[in-house]
């Protein structure tokens, strides 16, 4: 389960579009930054997908990504144009499809890969979902499939919601803040729409004949949605954003992404075990919501008036890490990209950085309020003086070489934090008053015991 996030550039402090994303998935699907550099590619050569062979595109975009690592596709990302996409399973009344086609994330990976602005990437998904079709299994483990949403936005300031069921789709345009999760939300308000979308709801009965064609209460299976927290989660981040009456900035949308929802924001005491309801950065729990689930990756962007900054955690767990920002977009190229280290797997790995984030994450876990404490405001402070750093560089209009260097110093002064954050917070015993629970604990050293993490 997934939250993603924009705001164009009326409603931002600097006048650039803002884009954020948690991605949700399997507690040990580790997740990890790839960058992908622009191609020209033979007029018949194909390309093969997570699970289905389509004909190249003649030339691709450079693109980088969050991408869990079993997955051709992608949860997040951006392309050399400016362009992001996240993206969101949606639960409907029609079940989604079980044979092995274009999945969500590829769909993402290819707007972005052929989309050189949000409407063209919507045209490049809307087109190969009318042509291959959305399908397959989406799960690491087990099974899981699902229809799409997702938020496509740009560099210009332009931004849409598209959402699907089967080959069939609406869009409708953001006017100046809007999120997404796990339900569909759009209604009447449909800019375009795929030609079979209000026929198939007429003959699956779901539009009656004179009714004014909600593309939401069409399709939206109510019941599938609230047991993923959908609606709940969609209604916490549309408040998050309407709640801030002035500009907003990046590090508003990296608070939106570690929020735990109304209840935790006045405990002190909180802790992530049993059901989350609406929290927005979620930890593996027991209980029917979010069992195996949790936020894997995070992703704020800024975008415009001169800025290509993307802020990643390329960790799970956003409130137990540290975003770190990427230059790459217009003005931008490769070179400008810090070491993302190897890529992981789902088998515990030091030399992977997500998995050494692992350590300190599963840790806190252990006692959250006090082992949180123990580092979050230094944590905050060494958040804002990368911002710091960072604005200073637009402002004297520092080019690729040396956004690059910045860039890859910022995240060495991450990854060495991180590691004196865990020797604190090891030393810090746990607590009985906010140990986890019989059920949470025995979930999370059956994790342990499958990624063999001692």
């Amino acid at each position: 389960m997934c939250d993603t996030l924009v705001a164009r550039p009326g409603a931002t402090a600097t006048g650039a579009l803002l884009f954020a994303k948690n991605s949700d998935r399997e507690a040990n699907e580790a997740q990890y930054p790839m960058f992908v550099p622009a191609a020209s590619h033979p007029k018949d050569a194909t390309l093969r997908c997570t699970y289905i062979e389509i004909p190249q595109a003649l030339k691709t975009h450079a693109v980088l990504l969050s991408r869990p690592f079993w997955m051709w596709g992608a949860e997040m990302g951006a392309n050399e144009h400016g362009v992001v996409i996240g993206n969101e399973a949606v639960h409907a009344k029609i079940a989604p499809g079980a044979t092995p086609a274009l999945i969500g994330m590829d769909l993402l990976r290819l707007g972005l890969e052929r989309g050189a602005n949000a409407a063209e990437a919507i045209d490049v998904i809307t087109t190969l979902l009318a042509t291959h079709g959305q399908g397959g299994n989406c799960a690491h483990k087990g099974r899981f499939e699902y229809h799409n949403s997702f938020i496509v936005a740009d560099a210009a300031g332009d931004a849409f919601v598209l959402e699907t069921v089967g080959r069939e789709w609406a869009v409708e345009r953001v006017a100046t803040k809007r999120s997404i999760s796990n339900s569909y939300t759009i209604g009447s308000g449909i800019e375009r729409a795929s030609q079979g979308a209000a026929a198939l709801a007429a003959e699956r009965g779901f539009l009656k004949e004179g009714q004014a064609f909600h593309f939401a209460d069409a399709f939206a299976n109510r019941k599938r949605s609230a047991l993923a927290s959908g609606h709940q989660r969609w209604c916490r981040t549309s408040a998050l954003l309407n709640a801030r009456t002035g500009g907003l900035t990046q590090a508003d949308m990296m608070a939106f992404l570690r929020d735990h929802g109304a209840q935790a924001a006045r405990n002190e005491q909180w802790r992530p075990d049993g059901i989350l309801g609406g929290a927005v950065s979620a930890h593996a729990t027991y209980g029917p919501v979010r069992r195996f689930g949790q936020t894997t990756a995070s992703w704020v962007a800024e975008l415009g008036q001169g800025r290509a900054v993307h802020w990643l955690t390329a960790t799970a767990a956003p409130d137990t890490g540290i975003f770190k920002p990427v230059f790459f977009g217009p003005g931008y190229e490769g070179a400008a990209l810090p070491d993302f280290g190897p890529a992981p797997t789902d088998v515990f790995d030091a030399k992977t950085r997500w998995w050494r984030h692992e350590r300190l994450h599963r840790a806190v876990l252990r006692n959250y309020p006090e082992r949180l404490a123990a580092y979050r405001q230094e944590r905050d402070r060494l958040e804002a003086s990368f911002a710091a750093r960072v604005e200073a560089l637009l402002a004297r209009g520092g080019g690729p070489a040396e956004a690059g260097a910045l860039s890859r110093e910022l995240w060495r002064e991450a990854d060495a934090a991180e590691e004196q954050w865990l020797e604190r917070v090891r030393a810090i015993p746990e607590n009985p008053a906010f140990r986890p629970s019989g059920p949470m604990t025995a979930h999370w050293g059956s994790l342990a015991r499958q990624a063999r993490m001692r």
